[in-house]
Order: C-alpha cells, then sequence, then structure tokens
C-alpha cells in the first residue's frame, strides 16, 4: 500500500509542475515585428549601404538576438568569423554565400528566401549580393561581433585611409 501511495504521491507533484505556470514567461510581453515596423540604420561593419533593423535582444550581451540585414546590390561582405553560431535566414533577394579563406565569387553559392544557414563558432566565410537587394535574418545568442580575416576588408578601416 505504501509504495502505491508514493507513486500517487510523484504522479500527483509530477503533474503539477506540468501545469504550473512557465516562471520563465512571467512578465514577458508579446512582441511583434512588421517589416514596416523595423527601424533600419547604417551598419558600418558590414559596408556602405548596408542596413540593420535590430528586432530582439542586445548584441553586446550574451542574450538571445534577432535581426535583419539589409545588403544594396553588388555589396561585398570580405572573409571573417563571428564569435558565435550564426543562424541566417533569407528573407528576399539571393544571398551568395561560401565559406574558406579567401574571397572567390565563383564558389559561392546562391540562397534564395527561405534558405537557412547556420554558420559555426569561428567558421570562415564570404558573402554577397549582386543585382538586387537582399535582406537576411540572423539569430543566435551573443555577444555578436564580426572579425575580418584580412583588416583590409573591414569596412570600418577604410574610414581611417
Amino acid at each position: 500500500m505504501r509504495a502505491y501511495k508514493a507513486v500517487a504521491v510523484s504522479l500527483v507533484l509530477l503533474g503539477a509542475a506540468f501545469l504550473a505556470p512557465d516562471a520563465s514567461a512571467e512578465g514577458a510581453a508579446l512582441m511583434t515585428a512588421t517589416p514596416a515596423e523595423l527601424k533600419w540604420t547604417p551598419a558600418p561593419a558590414l559596408g556602405p549601404g548596408t542596413m540593420v533593423a535590430l528586432i530582439e535582444g542586445d548584441l553586446k550581451t550574451a542574450e538571445p538576438f534577432i535581426l535583419r540585414l539589409k545588403l544594396a546590390p553588388n555589396t561585398k561582405i570580405g572573409v571573417h568569423t563571428h564569435p558565435v553560431t550564426e543562424r541566417v535566414t533569407v528573407i528576399s533577394g539571393t544571398f551568395y554565400f561560401a565559406t574558406g579563406d579567401t574571397f572567390d565569387p565563383a564558389l559561392a553559392k546562391a540562397y534564395h528566401p527561405g534558405d537557412v544557414l547556420i554558420i559555426p563558432v569561428g567558421m570562415s566565410m564570404y558573402g554577397a549580393s549582386r543585382d538586387q537587394e537582399t535582406v537576411l535574418q540572423l539569430h543566435g545568442v551573443g555577444p555578436w561581433g564580426i572579425t575580418y580575416l584580412n583588416p583590409a576588408d573591414d569596412p570600418r578601416n577604410k574610414k581611417m585611409q
């Protein structure tokens, strides 16, 4: 009989755990973002004409983030790495992407709306748009950053010249 009581108590406690409200959701508010509501600002780390819209998070802290990047036609992002896993979804346009230590447009594969790339921490990569504007959505857990293999490819350094 004791065994049945122990099992019954365990089941009640287990059920209560599943029925209890999620503590992490307490105080959280619904967040929505439509394309028309996004606030686009220049993204100097990615080059002239590139715009960013931060949807969620703080890119400088260890928390989840979502952002959109808008690449003008004929944008080239030199070979670089990131300190976090980057998850990229193509929203519009065509994104040309490849991995490796040398920028070679012939090796870049075309990714189209709905395509997803999951790029591990520290992987050397490069990307580009060609004849049309391209919008990407990135998400991950920060802090986010970008390090160019060749400092001459870093658009932030071109301002100093």
